[in-house]
């Protein structure tokens, strides 16, 4: 589809990292039948406003919800973890990764796919299709929650508009609800 239609959803590089063994959700869906779907739910306004203007939050059917794989886990005392520096692109700075090494992920209970409008992605010259939005990232949420909050680490990429973040402010209290939030939570360590 072309940037003509205001519900066209491209493919952005950025989001082909979300595969099994990479410590991300990722899907049994090829990212085309995802792209697909995330139009599909468009054109019903399935979707929320993100942190910005240009990023949405589109909820995938609850009949979907299956072919998507968190590696999230609740920390508890006996949670052991790894921490590694790691950069997602070359162009971006390097930042600490901590995975947890044991655990049960937890069931989901929806799954957000993240698209960005294709000029807000311009800003950063990040935008890769033709497309009215571009698919960024998916994540899942698990049952026992009703939200994920943004990780603190792409909050600050996005604030002080490093390489890799998309311009964004956000209050103290959205800044303590993500510390406090991976304080409880970890993504489990996946061998690719």
């Amino acid at each position: 589809m072309g940037s003509n239609n205001k519900n066209s959803v491209g493919i952005n590089s950025f989001v082909r990292r979300q595969i099994k063994g990479s410590g991300k959700t990722y899907s049994v869906l090829s990212f085309e039948e995802i792209r697909h779907h995330a139009e599909d739910q468009l054109i019903k306004g399935e979707y929320s406003k993100g942190y910005r203007d240009g990023v949405i939050l589109v909820k995938v059917n609850k009949k979907l919800t299956t072919n998507f794989i968190s590696p999230m886990v609740k920390i508890n005392m006996n949670t052991k973890f790894e921490t590694k520096p790691k950069k997602r692109r070359d162009n971006e700075n390097i930042y600490l990764s901590t995975k947890a090494l044991n655990g049960k992920p937890l069931v989901l209970g929806s799954v957000d796919l993240i698209l960005y409008r294709n000029d807000v992605l311009n800003e950063t010259n990040e935008d890769e299709t033709n497309c009215k939005w571009e698919l960024i990232a998916f994540y899942g949420i698990p049952k026992c929650l009703n939200e994920l909050p943004m990780g603190p680490v792409t909050m600050m990429r996005n604030q002080l508009c490093l390489p890799g973040g998309t311009k964004g402010e956000y209050s103290s209290k959205e800044w303590a609800d993500s510390v406090n939030f991976w304080q409880t939570y970890a993504l489990l360590k996946e061998e690719i």
